[in-house]
């Protein structure tokens, strides 16, 4: 594959939308007070909650991560999308009410509310380093993948920094307004862009049953050591080194509960949310939004076995670590994270793939401005806002902005790293497995057992960061061989029981939290007898629940077919 040289045609509607998305970004960023900045006023709609939801989650990353592990690694990687859903569901029902109902900002100040202000602070510094080398890094990268390849000339550093430069245009005047109503827009072109690109993969390889034939041609030769209907199972063995079973039962759940049910960057659009009920449509809508990801997203991927396996991609000068340092990538099956610009590069057409490119740059910006944004939201009310408590809301503001732009900065110095992985979605899910169990522990036991207290909370956030430290550092420097072949997928929800140990047992040592760290805080039967009678009053599709089940039986019938 030679080196690929875009048409004026795609370069214009690239620049158009750059252009443009920016502008409506701007103009859509009003906004009279903190509230408006960090929260768009708390009066998102659920349809805006659950497109912002998927855009944000969907973001470049993640779109480049699904089509190189579908290629790796088959369709395993749909397990983390449709968990999505059940996940959602489940924050719905039982965490939701309580995020907003105490109408914080957040996820760190709920905590101390339930603790007290070393889980706040510990919370708080853990999500914004997460938020600068997972997600903001991760979406800067990738968007570097797909334009090395057009401008090879340019160095890294330079294509990271005027993609910041991008994202933050509007980020950083507009705050979150800005940011959701944007997502709106990004999200129809990137699935529209994904759409069009699994149109021409299935047009190129014959349609599902060519590339199922390709599939078990490839098999037959020894070439791919599945057969077709192997490629698209979702459940391995516990031996699977991709998704073992007990990994898609114990790991991906933990780590989707964190990233939907805790994580400030996702939960802030559900805290921006008119009322619990459009907060709750949202997050449904956001789950059924995940369900078609396998067609769109991950079955390309799949084809790029198929078309692309012994492609000489040489020609492209894509970089990966070697022996002696970095060196050329020949061959696409050593370097998957750009089984997604190959696709892109080599199969669509004048015109569909400007658009497809610009598709996947709003993803990009879609993940970049909101991390951005809910990290610029801790540094402020976590920290600024309790240094000093007198500034004005417009003081607040302007911190957020300087502290967005501080944020962007170290993002684009961090992102060159994340080569030094196997691939993006490796480096996303290894990184999450170390941070999620602590946070998810106390989550848990904060709203679910009355006698969790600060204590025990504090002990169980210091505990886990030591335990992933170590093992984290084990992996560098290969220290425990034994610990370091353990899957992250099963290292992620022993790292979880150690915090809730770590966690019940300082509780029970130390005094009972006092009755305001608990009430109206801790969930119980009262609490959903309460609800049921208020949701009787509601026609059957605004209930809630009624349409949860309903997502659950669409989850089960996709799911169910691939197993």
């Amino acid at each position: 594959m030679e080196q690929v040289t875009l048409n004026i045609i795609d370069g214009m509607i690239i620049t158009c939308y750059l252009v443009g998305i920016i502008g409506y970004g701007i103009s859509k960023g009003k906004q009279k007070s903190s509230e408006d900045y960090f929260l768009a006023g708390r009066n998102l709609t659920w349809p805006i909650v659950g497109i912002s939801l998927f855009a944000a989650n969907i973001g470049s990353s993640t779109l480049i991560g699904l089509t190189a592990d579908a290629f790796k690694t088959n369709i395993a990687v749909y397990n983390y999308e449709w968990m999505a859903a059940v996940v959602l569901i489940i924050f719905a029902i039982f965490f939701m009410p309580f995020y907003l109902n105490s109408k914080v900002y957040t996820m760190p100040e709920f905590l101390e509310r339930r603790y007290d202000s070393r889980a706040r602070y510990f919370f708080s510094i853990i999500t914004i380093v997460g938020n600068v080398i997972i997600d903001t890094a991760a979406g800067l990268y990738a968007g570097n993948l797909i334009l090395k390849i057009i401008f090879p000339e340019l160095d890294s550093a330079i294509i990271i920094t005027l993609l910041a430069i991008a994202a933050a245009a509007y980020t950083i005047p507009g705050g979150l307004s800005a940011v959701v109503h944007t997502e709106v827009i990004q999200a129809i072109i990137l699935v529209m862009g994904s759409i069009a690109l699994t149109y021409f993969c299935l047009d190129q390889v014959g349609g599902w049953s060519g590339m199922m034939a390709g599939l078990d041609a490839l098999n037959q030769s020894g070439q791919l050591n599945k057969s077709s209907d192997e490629v698209f199972s979702l459940v391995g063995s516990i031996n699977d080194p991709y998704m073992p079973w007990t990994g898609l039962v114990f790991g991906v759940p933990l780590l989707g509960f964190y990233f939907w049910a805790n994580n400030q960057f996702m939960v802030q659009r559900v805290l921006s949310a008119r009322d619990l009920n459009h907060g709750r449509w949202g997050a449904l809508f956001a789950g059924l939004l995940k369900l078609p990801v396998i067609f769109i997203m991950i079955v390309p991927g799949v084809i790029a076995i198929v078309l692309f396996s012994d492609t000489d991609i040489s020609g492209l000068n894509y970089l990966i670590p070697g022996s002696t340092g970095m060196v050329v990538c020949s061959q696409l099956s050593d370097c998957p994270n750009m089984t997604y610009p190959v696709l892109i590069y080599s199969l669509l057409p004048v015109g569909v793939l400007g658009l497809v490119i610009a598709g996947l740059l709003a993803a990009m910006s879609s993940s970049i401005s909101a991390t951005l944004n809910s990290a610029s939201t801790l540094i402020t009310m976590d920290f600024i806002l309790k240094l000093k408590p007198n500034l004005s809301s417009k003081n607040l503001v302007t911190s957020g902005q300087i502290a967005t732009v501080i944020l962007v900065m170290l993002a684009a110095a961090w992102a060159p790293q994340i080569e030094k992985f196997s691939s993006l979605w490796e480096y996303l899910q290894l990184v999450l497995g170390f941070i999620a169990p602590p946070v998810v522990s106390v989550f848990l036991l904060g709203l679910f057992w009355k006698r969790a207290n600060a204590n025990g909370a504090f002990a169980s956030l210091l505990g886990g960061l030591i335990l992933s430290m170590i093992l984290i550092l084990s992996k560098i420097n290969h220290w425990f061989p034994v610990i370091n072949d353990i899957h992250f997928l099963h290292t992620a929800p022993l790292l979880l029981l150690a915090c809730l140990v770590i966690h019940i047992c300082f509780s029970l040592l130390s005094a009972p939290p006092s009755q305001e760290k608990i009430e109206n805080m801790t969930w119980t039967k009262a609490i959903f007898d309460q609800e049921t009678q208020e949701l009787t009053a509601l026609v059957w599709y605004k209930n809630y629940r009624n349409l949860a089940v309903l997502l659950l039986l669409l989850t089960a019938l996709i799911v169910g077919y691939f197993i």
